[in-house]
């Protein structure tokens, strides 16, 4: 399908984190020019980056296209024959599938007839929980489900037990045709499950090296759960391809993700710890978990790329417009003065609906009769935001001419490479992990895993709980 660009440009409209329009809490002219040379070494930095190191995913729109017709064929016989479509994976390889999920597909797909649908059922099991597993089998027929196995390193303990779960349940209903229920997504060259894969003869796609988890949406992890339910994947790869060619500028007035990378940098130094992401559309909530993982856990780091303890990062937080006008925004207009909100707009919603005539004896009812849906969901996020204007609280909008294929695809890659940005201003490693690591590592101890003995010996070094401190 093709897009047209001009009418599905993402735009970026920060006039809320100026002084011109929130007073001294908002950024100068002065403070944002006086950013330049540092957003330049930023924008540098990044550009000499791409796709060296865990910055392969800054290539994805480009070199893939064997890969896509792979996916769209496999995808194609997946439709034909199977019932359901199952994600085991956690993290990257869960959130982004399910963010695209939602926004790009029925928002009742599910429930809707396979004539209408055209696809499969889809779920993605992204947590532990042996209630969660057991009701997903109460719903489905593995006989008659595809299950796609995402794990780069096929060590993730989460992603590895539901795996066998799995496989011990497909070998007792179809015997040595299990394999043909089974997809590998994981890494080319090392780790559990391409040797398990290849011993298995599963269907495998790959990782590509330099893709790490929350960087991975626009590679096979995320394209072929979307392709299988019918999602245009070469669209969100022109819709990333062009907000990289957006953003092919070092001075952030022309660049929205490195502008956006500079007001947050800005706002933290102000002591804005906490970013809200809060879409105005139920498409687009989703979007908001999958930005809380990459934010998080890319710049909350110890210490900075010279070793200096930093403690560097900002607490993303998920919000729903208008749902969440009844919960946090009282608190986001006059709490503390520690939060960047950023609203995604949608300007033109797929379907539409019209309030009837009625009620004419409650005005205070009757005044939204002849209005459309979309327009009073658009009033009140513009009301929203005129109210945290209004209190003087950083604020800023993303807007999206309409949701679709291209333009899921720009925001994206507009959040990565924002994110990307912000990274090299913090002079933080954005690609690393330390801190998941530690739980795992404990984790891995616990369980009496061959090699973590000295873990396990610190584990059990630690202080005993006090009953004192249990009531």
């Amino acid at each position: 399908m093709k897009y047209n660009k001009t009418e599905n440009k993402l735009k970026f409209d920060y006039n809320n984190m100026t002084a011109a329009f929130i007073g001294e809490r908002g950024f100068t002219d002065k403070e944002l020019h006086s950013m330049n040379q540092a957003a330049k070494a930023a924008f540098d930095k990044v550009s000499e980056g791409r796709g060296k190191g865990w910055m392969g995913w800054t290539e994805l729109p480009y070199n893939q296209s064997e890969i896509v017709e792979d996916i769209l064929a496999t995808a194609k016989d997946i439709r034909k024959n199977f019932d359901n479509f199952v994600v085991l994976g956690i993290g990257g390889s869960a959130l982004g599938p399910i963010a695209v999920y939602q926004a790009l597909c029925h928002l009742h797909h599910n429930e809707l007839p396979k004539k209408v649908r055209k696809a499969p059922k889809f779920y993605v099991e992204d947590n532990i929980d042996p209630e969660r597993m057991n009701a997903l089998f109460d719903i489905i027929d593995p006989a008659k489900t595809m299950f796609n196995v995402i794990t780069k390193s096929g060590a993730t303990s989460e992603t590895m037990s539901q795996y066998l779960i799995v496989t011990d349940i497909l070998k007792e209903k179809l015997g040595d045709n299990y394999k043909n229920n089974v997809i590998a997504t994981t890494s080319a060259k090392s780790g559990n499950l391409i040797k398990i894969a290849k011993a298995e003869g599963f269907k495998t796609f790959y990782i590509p090296d330099g893709v790490g988890g929350r960087f991975s949406e626009l590679c096979p992890v995320g394209l072929l759960p979307a392709a299988v339910l019918g999602i245009d994947i070469k669209g969100m790869l022109k819709g990333a391809e062009f907000m990289d060619k957006t953003c092919n500028k070092s001075v952030p007035a022309k660049n929205p993700a490195l502008m956006a990378a500079v007001l947050q940098y800005l706002a933290m130094k102000k002591g804005c710890n906490v970013t809200v992401m809060m879409p105005y559309a139920d498409s687009l909530k989703y979007m908001a978990d999958w930005y809380c993982q990459l934010w998080g856990e890319s710049l909350g780091k110890a210490v900075d790329l010279d070793g200096n303890r930093v403690n560097a990062g900002q607490t993303p937080v998920k919000s729903l417009g208008v749902t969440d006008q009844h919960s946090q925004v009282q608190l986001y207009t006059e709490g503390p003065y520690d939060k960047v909100v950023t609203f995604i707009a949608v300007e033109s919603f797929r379907s539409e609906l019209l309030i009837p005539d009625g009620a004419e004896e409650y005005p205070d009812v009757n005044f939204l009769c002849g209005a459309t849906m979309g327009k009073l969901l658009n009033t009140e996020r513009e009301a929203t935001e005129y109210a945290l204007m209004k209190a003087g609280r950083l604020n800023n909008t993303i807007i999206l001419p309409e949701v679709n294929a291209f333009t899921i695809g720009q925001l994206l890659y507009f959040y990565e490479l924002q994110t990307a940005y912000e990274g090299a201003l913090l002079n933080i490693d954005t690609y690393n992990q330390p801190g998941v690591e530690e739980g795992k590592n404990a984790t891995y101890a616990m369980f009496d895993r061959k090699g973590y003995e000295n873990k396990k010996a610190e584990l059990e070094a630690r202080p005993v709980k006090s009953a004192k401190y249990i009531i």
